[in-house]
């Protein structure tokens, strides 16, 4: 039977340590959440392995969806510069691994799902954690009524970053996300200035794209 918790020390040790996550309480979150618990069961030996892990669909497939490669997603989190007090929303949740997560370095959680089958999940594998509100919805909506919001992170890499979402960012709060495909894509800052927004990149991240956030096409013959 596999050691789970010897695999997690290891991913911590060789893959999030010698990448530049500085922050104890990041290291400490990812030791403390069973990564295990959030995949399907066929997939749990593969848990641990510094990949995007496909929890709906498959691999590479148009509409698949992941929990994202954990150096990419402990680098988005430091990058988001997380206060204990914080609220966060993590839009595209799928089974809910990243807001565990965030819940042991954040003040609060809201997490949102648009897909029934990895929100029932989500919901199972958090075990009723008083920390994370989960609720489904559109995830270019993101959760406006329960806002404004310190942090928001979107756990997957999109074309464009919505301005609804962008609006939910309270006053010099952070919105981070993966932003392009393939080896142009880049995690991106967008920080809230009274009605004005900064931008500015954080490192080179390369994450399956998060569905409903690609560029709307031209017409073409």
């Amino acid at each position: 039977m596999m050691d789970f918790a010897r695999a997690r020390r290891t991913m911590v040790d060789t893959q999030i340590r010698v990448n530049d996550v500085t922050d104890t309480r990041i290291v400490d979150a990812l030791m403390a959440v069973p990564r295990e618990d959030f995949v399907p069961e066929a997939l749990r030996p593969l848990a641990y392995l510094d990949d995007d892990l496909a929890v709906k669909g498959e691999g590479g497939s148009r509409g698949a969806r992941y929990l994202v490669e954990p150096v990419v997603l402990a680098r988005m989190i430091q990058a988001a510069g997380i206060g204990a007090g914080d609220r966060v929303l993590d839009v595209g949740a799928a089974t809910g691994y990243s807001s565990a997560v965030l819940a042991r370095i954040a003040g609060s959680v809201v997490a949102v799902e648009e897909d029934g089958d990895l929100a029932s999940r989500a919901r199972a594998a958090l075990g009723g954690d008083s920390r994370v509100t989960l609720v489904e919805g559109p995830l270019g909506e993101g959760a406006a009524d329960r806002g404004p919001f310190d942090v928001i992170l979107l756990e997957g890499a999109v074309e464009l970053v919505p301005q609804a979402l962008l609006g939910q960012l309270n006053e010099g709060g952070r919105l981070v996300a993966v932003v392009g495909t393939g080896r142009a894509a880049k995690c991106m800052i967008h920080a809230r200035l009274g009605e004005e927004y900064s931008v500015r990149p954080a490192f080179d991240a390369a994450i399956p794209l998060l569905p409903g956030f690609e560029k709307p096409r031209g017409f073409v013959f």
